[in-house]
């Protein structure tokens, strides 16, 4: 009995959570973030404003519902992979099937590109990310979560999708990144040159 009611009232979070993302979205969509108060999105959604922000810290936290999913997807990407593939395969894999799938008209990407506030919120988002990303990436190697190998793939993994989202091909861009990071700069110039040398031949 516990179990139905516990499963019960998690079921409504998530109901409530759902309509609070769902309704600001569109006010922020339609009118501008800036011109959209809490107290109108919780009216909207048809809650009190103490229960908006018993599941959303503060404004901008409404536009970013999945912020707490992004994170342990990140990390279950690195502790549950493939056996015998590396951290680094893992994380590309992860990015190209989560991050590159994002559309520039896309209402919630128009929405936080034109809005400096949430441009902010999303860069801070992403930063907390990278610390639980380079625990789980030195709970996988042995190495401390603050050596700079462990330090350096968290960051560069979760900057990324930005450069590849900005090409013509975010997922081959997104590869070719990672490569870059697994053969080195001087393999991906010797690849460069010797393409070179085949279109001149």
């Amino acid at each position: 009995m516990a179990e139905t009611t516990t499963g019960r009232r998690e079921r409504k979070k998530a109901q409530t959570r759902q309509a609070l993302a769902g309704a600001a979205l569109r006010l922020f969509t339609e009118r501008g973030f800036d011109n959209v108060g809490v107290r109108e999105v919780a009216e909207a959604a048809d809650v009190s404003l103490s229960t908006l922000f018993k599941h959303f810290p503060n404004k901008e936290a409404l536009v970013f519902d999945l912020d707490a999913d992004i994170e342990s997807a990140l990390v279950a990407a690195v502790r549950e992979r493939a056996p015998g593939q590396s951290v680094l395969h893992a994380l590309r894999d992860h990015m190209v099937r989560t991050r590159t799938a994002l559309r520039t008209d896309d209402p919630m990407f128009v929405l936080v590109e034109s809005t400096p506030a949430l441009r902010d919120y999303a860069r801070r988002m992403w930063s907390r990310h990278e610390k639980a990303l380079a625990a789980a990436l030195a709970d996988a190697t042995g190495l401390a979560p603050d050596a700079p190998a462990v330090a350096g793939l968290a960051r560069f993994a979760l900057e990324a999708p930005s450069l590849a989202n900005a090409g013509e091909d975010p997922p081959r861009t997104m590869r070719e990144l990672f490569a870059l990071l697994e053969d080195g700069w001087a393999a991906t110039l010797l690849a460069q040159q010797e393409g070179h040398a085949g279109q001149d031949g």
